[in-house]
């Protein structure tokens, strides 16, 4: 099977400004999920919801600090900054 190939203006759109903008908002609306799930978690009094759902929590964030992370590196002309 043969994998459908992004077309030549769509390429660099994941690692664009706009694109990780996006991804962040994206991320933002992920919170809202976990937020619920959190507050489920203890109205039901449920250990492992709320395990489940502080173990999102921290994948968001990471992702988060990386995507952050990428769009700093694109406003830098240093390429060794960090």
């Amino acid at each position: 099977m043969e994998k459908a190939k992004a077309s030549p203006s769509l390429k660099g759109w994941k690692h664009s400004k706009p694109g990780l903008l996006l991804s962040i908002g994206t991320s933002a609306f992920g919170a809202l999920s976990i937020i619920k799930d959190v507050k489920k978690a203890r109205s039901e009094q449920d250990r492992l919801l709320l395990a489940n759902a502080l173990v999102g929590a921290l994948a968001l964030a990471t992702g988060t600090a990386l995507l952050v992370r990428e769009l700093r590196r694109l406003g830098s002309d240093d390429i060794l900054a960090d």
